[in-house]
């Protein structure tokens, strides 16, 4: 991989199956420098040294994976995390992002599709400027260190959360349909069915409109969601 994310560092916690496994031997050839962890003392080690992405298989032995998860976000590590998933049915997606990853890889997975998913997560963005920001009401969007305030209170967004409230204050008043939030944040098709945005919006919810603040995302049924006054 010839570009700048080559010297990107994944950490890939799974349990070990042999030197390298086919994922970590993968992720090599793909230019990534790897780090491993097999458990959850020594994935919260890790991410101490402040990978650029974190790969955390669900099924992880004795340390359910999905609670990794809840530990690294409790700890403030806000890097974007992807879930390795044996299936792909709407409580397995629901379980994921519920536990704070960003998105999931299903296994068996194709090394391209593999490569995709991650340039979407490792990408730097191309128009954040330093002080840049976005503002509604009292709510502001910090673009440079994908943070919000509202009321003096710093809200600490993950990478999904920070580019669902940014589409939103792009667009304030303005009616956002499930199709448009689906291809703007995520940029690929979640079959329909799944509730990644209903899931998000509830996390943005409980972060930006928290000790009794103003409504600020409202619920248009049938159609999507508005950034508006209540």
């Amino acid at each position: 991989m010839n570009d700048s994310l080559s010297d990107a560092q994944v950490l890939l916690v799974q349990l070990p199956t042999g030197p390298i496994d086919a994922l970590g031997a993968d992720l090599q050839a793909l230019g990534y420098q790897l780090a491993t962890a097999s458990d959850a003392k020594g994935a919260l080690m890790q991410a101490d040294l402040s990978p650029a992405l974190i790969m955390i298989d669900s099924e992880l032995g004795k340390d359910c994976g999905f609670q990794l998860c809840r530990q690294l976000r409790a700890v403030g590590v806000q890097v974007p995390m992807l879930m390795l998933m044996p299936t792909e049915t709407v409580a397995d997606r629901t379980a994921c992002l519920d536990a704070g990853a960003d998105d999931y890889v299903l296994q068996p997975y194709q090394r391209e599709a593999l490569q995709d998913r991650l340039r979407l997560y490792l990408q730097p963005s191309q128009d954040v400027e330093v002080g840049q920001h976005l503002r509604f009401i009292d709510l502001v969007l910090h673009l440079p260190t994908r943070t919000a305030m509202r009321k003096q209170r710093t809200i600490d967004l993950t990478m999904k959360e920070f580019e669902l409230l940014k589409l939103f204050m792009e667009h304030p008043g303005e009616v956002l349909t499930r199709e448009q939030i689906l291809d703007q944040v995520w940029g690929y098709d979640f079959m329909g069915e799944s509730n990644v945005i209903e899931v998000y919006i509830r996390y943005l919810r409980l972060k930006i409109e928290a000790s009794a603040d103003q409504r600020l995302i409202h619920t248009v049924r049938g159609v999507g969601y508005v950034l508006r006054e209540a």
